[in-house]
């Protein structure tokens, strides 16, 4: 079998999905709007990579994964206390807004406003889907060899693009 016809490090993934948790759709792509990642980059999260390595354009699997193969187990740690002026003034100030903030080391983070206190807010750094069992629905429906200049940056480009 060609090469090109299985999933492998360096190649070009497009694949639709359907992701739920408990039973709920939360995220999904069709072939009309595909993902497309780089396999072998940590483009996407480790035991999808792994679960598909090796699939062929037009295969589909059922894939379950566990929070340690997914976004990691809930962090009871991964809270902080931010002073209430250091939230831009275009963030509304409401339980579940989500907000993107930078570290010290130039570094984004997303966060989910867990709690408001008069002089600071209570962000939780934990991923929406931590601690959850995934269950994915995939289709192969496209490989192609990634270029240079995306294995350079590690993420497909898209302008000219042919699907």
């Amino acid at each position: 079998m060609n090469q090109q016809q299985m999933v492998q490090d360096n190649l070009v993934v497009s694949m639709e999905y359907t992701l739920s948790v408990d039973g709920e759709i939360v995220a999904s792509a069709d072939s009309n709007d595909p993902i497309q990642f780089i396999q072998g980059m940590g483009n996407i999260i480790p035991g999808l990579e792994r679960e598909i390595n090796g699939m062929t354009i037009g295969e589909s699997k059922n894939i379950t994964l566990t929070p340690e193969d997914g976004y990691g187990e809930y962090d009871d740690e991964a809270f902080a206390e931010v002073p209430r002026d250091e939230i831009p003034d275009n963030v509304p100030l409401e339980i579940g807004t989500a907000i993107e903030m930078e570290d010290e080391e130039g570094n984004y983070l997303e966060a989910v406003i867990d709690e408001i206190a008069d002089d600071y807010v209570v962000l939780d750094f934990n991923h929406p889907l931590a601690g959850q069992e995934l269950h994915f629905a995939i289709k192969v429906i496209a490989l192609r060899d990634a270029t240079e200049e995306e294995l350079e940056h590690q993420h497909v480009h898209f302008e000219g693009h042919e699907h």
